[in-house]
């Protein structure tokens, strides 16, 4: 698996990797803030290949029902 955020793709106009990209762009919209672009994922690959994707603790908004605790 490689990884798309470190380098620009050949074929990339703007010289910008897609973590540079996700952040120009979420931080383009006026009133917007550092932690509007903050990482909601992490990543994780393990030894064995496998690929792991969990919801940031520092994400401002979760998945689930915070109402029964979800």
């Amino acid at each position: 698996m490689s990884d798309t955020n470190e380098t620009p793709a050949a074929d990339d106009t703007t010289g910008m990797t897609d973590e540079e990209k996700r952040r120009d762009q979420l931080l383009r919209l006026s009133g917007s803030t550092e932690a509007d672009a903050a990482p909601r994922i992490t990543v994780e690959e393990t030894e064995e290949g496998v690929t792991r994707i969990d919801i940031a603790e520092t994400a401002a908004v979760r998945p689930g029902d915070p109402e029964n605790g979800e």
